[in-house]
């Protein structure tokens, strides 16, 4: 643990210049005194650390003592430190490595890189999370990564899509983590399975293990797999009549709904189709529009829309 937190300790004062005993001992999560030990103990080793006392002072690097990183050209650390540690690393256990990995290069770069690498962490930020998405609990996680990077069968109890508990078998192929969503990708008799890893209510590791085909392509599989799942999602043409103001904006925010060139008519208003995933969905984002808009068809959907809205007047009488 020494050699890790001295090494820590260098990479900090390589990046980031003069610190405080304070500072360093905040970071590392040890005490003032601690620190000054490292600093001699860094000394012994040949390492030109010294301190400053007074204001402004703390413990620093003789300024020429760094090692260089070379062959990255600008554009390339700008890209490698728009890298944030996102959520499902940290839930992994990795977080702290990946930081490590990303002081130790920080360290190595040049100080002409190193503004690089400044500018980018301040300009651009990857939030890879939804809206007002619940976090969802994951205990089994690590289980589940034990066995993917062991090769070894997992025994688990799978909350379907029915409301029943389902005991499975799984060879783990992979983890992917979509908005923060984990999901478990593995085969089960055969047959590729893609389970959702909050949903798995137990995982048991067994001893016995399995062979990873090496043909299998993680990232290639997902994303046929996504596009099949959007492909076989429910899909309910409905056709309205919108304002001219609600026709921009559907324009603007849904062109990937719009199944055909509206029909303009000559007060601005238009009739056009989108499509939704149930006529339920559909109601609710009709009712959204007011006055705005109205539905054509299908028939049950404007009853629905109609019935809602006779529901809503009656309790402001």
């Amino acid at each position: 643990m020494r050699a890790d937190r001295l090494l820590s300790l260098l990479m900090l004062l390589q990046t980031r210049g003069t610190l405080t005993a304070r500072s360093l001992a905040a970071q590392l999560e040890v005490t003032e005194r601690t620190i000054y030990r490292d600093v001699i103990a860094l000394s012994a080793a040949g390492i030109p650390v010294y301190t400053e006392r007074g204001p402004g002072g703390g413990i620093t690097l003789v300024e020429d003592y760094r090692t260089n990183l070379t062959g990255l050209n600008a554009d390339e650390v700008r890209a490698l430190f728009m890298l944030s540690i996102p959520a499902p690393l940290d839930q992994l256990g990795v977080g702290d490595e990946l930081r490590m990995a990303l002081l130790k290069l920080s360290a190595a770069l040049p100080a002409s890189r190193r503004a690089d690498e400044s500018t980018a962490r301040q300009k651009i930020h990857l939030d890879a999370g939804w809206w007002f998405q619940p976090e969802e609990p994951t205990p089994h996680l690590k289980t589940i990564q034990t066995a993917l990077w062991g090769e070894r069968y997992l025994d688990i109890t799978y909350h379907s899509d029915f409301a029943a508990d389902i005991e499975m078998t799984i060879a783990p192929y992979g983890l992917v983590a979509k908005a923060s969503v984990w999901y478990l990708v593995g085969a089960r008799k055969g047959h590729i399975r893609v389970l959702r890893v909050s949903r798995v209510r137990q995982a048991r590791l067994r001893e016995e293990r399995f062979e990873h085909p090496p043909a299998f392509d993680l990232p290639g599989f997902w994303k046929s797999w996504c596009d099949e799942f959007e492909s076989s999602r429910p899909q309910i043409p409905v056709t309205l009549r919108v304002s001219p103001s609600l026709a921009k904006i559907l324009a603007e925010n849904l062109p990937e709904t719009l199944t055909s060139p509206p029909k303009i008519e000559p007060d601005g208003w238009q009739t056009l189709t989108l499509t939704f995933e149930s006529i339920e969905s559909a109601r609710t984002r009709i009712l959204g529009y007011g006055g705005a808009v109205e539905v054509i068809e299908p028939l049950a959907l404007r009853r629905s829309v109609e019935d809602f809205a006779r529901q809503i007047l009656s309790r402001y009488p």
